[in-house]
């Protein structure tokens, strides 16, 4: 009884908050929808790309496109008007895309620049809901739980992706892709569900700012007098960049480094899942996140990379993506919190929108980059650039992350702009 009441009060303690479950379990299936999604359009695309690692590149920077040149706009609107409407918005955006993503695989009338178009547009509605959803988990649970939410919502979101990649790995090779993109148009539905039944007496909001002008050009300026927020996010860019692009690298290590299938490419996104899953779990567990931890996390990431290259046999490989999980999640959770934590909560959503673009927005660069790399000289390589960017990364801004935090501390400081405006910034001296 001890122990349950031990995981109550610890690992799982933002669950006391209605809200919070409410919000939880709708992400459980629309994530799980959208990793099924996932798998089955970067097969979907390399079989209509002939095997091309610069396409499949290619596509997923164009999912992404939309958020670097429009995330922070996106995070103006998080910051702008209520949050929990604007991802019921987002939300059916993307419900309306996947299900005519189906229409168009089903009727077998798909084409490579149709499969573009598509990403695109759910690249859109991503711009917004990225920067509102990551800045809105606060708003559920408040700044003393969300360490605690953030790990539980990213041990949520590795859930969803072994539990996705499964069942899309089992679809695609007796039904096809179709139905993957028709399950992840329904499971949206859930997390629409979820948000229309939040209490919203009983959410922490920061008050919304409206709409004025020089809001993006505030809010980068914000970032960039914020040395500790600066460091955090230059890290972030790097390892965005070149180390998150698993869409582009895993296909390719499956069907050209170990001969396999979409099952078999399945079984690698389960794998990092599932050590994600893990790392997620560590975190939540944990009283609050530290810069030590976002520099050690971090390593550990770019380490187990670099060794996973190196795997002689899927089986290895397999194994150390286990690791590769663990710390990729580790390290993007502690980010997560110690950004917002340290960002004043009115400028709370520009500030994920710049770090949404940092990790997901830099796509557009580092995915086609990648892809390139891997057609060339091989996916191992085009894997393994990641890694080392990663330790260099943690190396140069990491440890300037933890300078800054140690000599800033935790304080909220007033800074002056030029306009004579005033604004709340972490201190920076």
């Amino acid at each position: 009884m001890s122990a349950m009441t031990s995981l109550r009060d610890g690992t799982f303690r933002s669950f006391q908050v209605r809200n919070f479950r409410l919000y939880f379990a709708g992400q459980v299936v629309s994530q799980s929808g959208t990793w099924m999604q996932t798998i089955a359009l970067g097969w979907l695309v390399l079989q209509l790309s002939d095997n091309s690692g610069v396409v499949v590149g290619l596509l997923v920077a164009a999912q992404y496109l939309p958020t670097l040149l429009f995330g922070v706009w996106g995070g103006v609107i998080a910051d702008s008007f209520d949050k929990r409407k604007v991802l019921i918005v987002t939300q059916t955006c993307m419900t309306v895309v996947s299900a005519l993503l189906f229409v168009l695989v089903f009727t077998d009338v798909i084409q490579i620049w149709m499969a573009f178009v598509i990403v695109i547009a759910n690249g859109l509605a991503l711009a917004v809901d990225n920067p509102t959803r990551q800045s809105f988990v606060v708003e559920l649970v408040g700044p003393d739980e969300l360490s605690n939410a953030v790990g539980l919502t990213s041990a949520m979101f590795q859930t969803a992706r072994v539990v996705g990649p499964a069942i899309a790995g089992v679809l695609i090779v007796t039904v096809g892709t179709a139905v993957c993109f028709l399950l992840n148009a329904l499971s949206f539905l859930a997390v629409i569900a979820a948000l229309v039944m939040l209490r919203p007496a009983e959410l922490r909001r920061a008050k919304p700012t409206g709409r004025s002008k020089g809001q993006v050009r505030d809010g980068l300026r914000y970032i960039w007098r914020a040395r500790d927020l600066r460091a955090a996010l230059l890290a972030t860019a790097v390892i965005g960049t070149l180390a998150l692009n698993t869409q582009v690298v895993m296909p390719l290590m499956a069907k050209l480094e170990f001969d396999g299938n979409a099952a078999t490419y399945s079984w690698m996104s389960i794998a990092i899942g599932a050590g994600a899953m893990v790392g997620a779990l560590v975190i939540a567990s944990r009283a609050t996140a530290t810069p030590t931890m976002f520099v050690i996390s971090g390593t550990l990431f770019g380490a187990a990379i670099c060794a996973a290259t190196l795997s002689p046999t899927l089986g290895v490989f397999l194994g150390l993506l286990l690791v590769v999980g663990a710390g990729q999640i580790s390290f993007l959770a502690t980010c997560n919190t110690l950004i917002q934590l340290r960002s004043d909560p009115q400028m709370r959503g520009r500030v994920m929108s710049v770090y949404t673009i940092t990790l997901l927005g830099s796509t557009p660069i580092g995915g086609p980059l990648i892809g390139w790399v891997c057609e060339v000289w091989g996916a191992r390589v085009g894997f393994a650039v990641g890694g080392v960017a990663t330790l260099v990364a943690m190396a140069i801004f990491g440890t300037a992350f933890v300078r800054a935090c140690r000599e800033g501390g935790d304080s909220f400081v007033r800074s002056e702009l030029p306009d004579g405006d005033q604004v709340v910034s972490p201190a920076t001296s």
